[in-house]
């Protein structure tokens, strides 16, 4: 069977669509990421035992204008439904790529199956207006009733499908990473001369504001024995690297491949995850580098955020600190000076819950569902919170 995993981005650092294409072809489906192109990206390549297409030209950091981004994605839409429409599955990631899905089952192929697989609560994201967030949701219970089956990150977001569309609970398949035994290393410390007493706390990922990544930066500056290596990419690499020259325990590395970036990890003490509460979505999140530093044994220090602390809160892995005030974080301080070298049970446990191995199976299940006729009805939307 043929399978679309159709994804609005260049598809560069799109971990969970990677390993989603990875699972299917392994499993004996012919996999096409479509996504858009981008400078310096081909159009068509060869990724593990998938291929990825692009369509239509879209540079974010360079084409600010509506114009140009809505001509892009309409574009895309065009291409991808030309492309697609015999295609078995369209496996359709977050809402802007419904679209292609609706046209394609609606007006050319009625049998092809449609996932929905929303990355975040699509509807309650960050920068979205009150406006936005009503119209979007009209949209999405629209384009609902074209697909088969959803599925989304975390518990309360799929409660929160239920009671806005009256679908069935969608499948929960957690953005984490493959399960491996890495030994741990000492790359901070060795490449930066990082004293042995000094604890390390690691923030990984993309450098944008209200993610804590300053804000933290406020709490350590100049104590002694704390070191804080900020590494990733984004918006806020120049302050970072500035940061870095006033500061000697403040340390920035570039964002470094999939395949040596649990290496890296490993070499910390402790993980920072401290989004701000700015939308349900990241309210309700459980992001993938929660579950990168469990799955090298390190704890993690979360923002308030209710999903993230009920997770760490509930499995004893990690700590919280709901305020950024220099008072509070004292008090955790003490807190993880004292027993972060005393999580390795709890962590070593819950990644052998939260491991792709696991969410693998989840999706391979709801695959072999779609190509059962009886299953693969398209889901009726109910009047639930009309």
């Amino acid at each position: 069977m043929k399978v679309a995993n159709l994804v609005f981005n260049s598809f560069k650092n799109d971990s969970r669509v990677l390993k989603e294409s990875i699972s299917l072809a392994n499993a004996g489906y012919e996999v096409e990421v479509i996504a858009h192109n981008d400078i310096g990206l081909k159009e068509v390549e060869r990724e593990k035992n998938f291929t990825i297409r692009r369509f239509s030209y879209l540079n974010r950091e360079k084409s600010k204008s509506i114009a140009s981004k809505l001509g892009a994605y309409l574009k895309y839409i065009k291409k991808s439904v030309q492309h697609c429409k015999s295609f078995d599955i369209l496996h359709c990631n977050d809402l802007d790529t419904l679209p292609i899905a609706f046209i394609i089952k609606r007006f050319i192929n009625r049998d092809v199956k449609v996932v929905y697989d929303a990355h975040e609560y699509e509807t309650e994201r960050n920068h979205q207006s009150d406006f936005d967030k009503k119209i979007l949701k009209i949209v999405e219970r629209f384009f609902l009733k074209y697909a088969d089956e959803v599925i989304t990150v975390s518990e309360p977001i799929a409660d929160e499908y239920v009671k806005l569309y009256g679908i069935k609970k969608p499948t929960l398949i957690y953005n984490t990473p493959m399960k491996v035994s890495i030994e741990k290393k000492n790359i901070f410390r060795e490449k930066y001369n990082i004293p042995k007493e000094s604890i390390i706390f690691l923030y990984q990922g993309v450098l944008q504001s209200k993610r804590g990544i300053l804000e933290f930066f406020e709490l350590i500056k100049d104590r002694p024995n704390i070191s804080y290596v900020v590494m990733g990419f984004g918006p806020l690499k120049e302050s970072v690297i500035e940061l870095t020259k006033k500061h000697k325990n403040i340390y920035f590395h570039d964002a470094v491949s999939p395949d040596v970036l649990l290496e890296y990890t490993s070499s910390a003490d402790i993980g920072i995850c401290c989004l701000e509460n700015v939308c349900k979505s990241w309210d309700f999140c459980l992001p993938n580098k929660m579950f990168e530093y469990y799955m090298v044994n390190i704890p993690i220090l979360v923002s308030g955020l209710s999903e993230l602390k009920r997770f760490v809160n509930d499995n004893h892995t990690g700590y919280v600190i709901d305020n950024f005030t220099e008072e509070e974080f004292n008090l955790v301080l003490q807190d993880i000076l004292k027993s972060y070298r005393d999580k390795d049970k709890e962590i070593k446990r819950v990644k052998e819950i939260y491991n792709w191995q696991n969410q693998e199976k989840k999706l391979l299940t709801l695959y072999r569902a779609l190509k059962r006729e009886e299953v693969g009805k398209p889901l009726k939307i109910g009047t639930v919170n009309d």
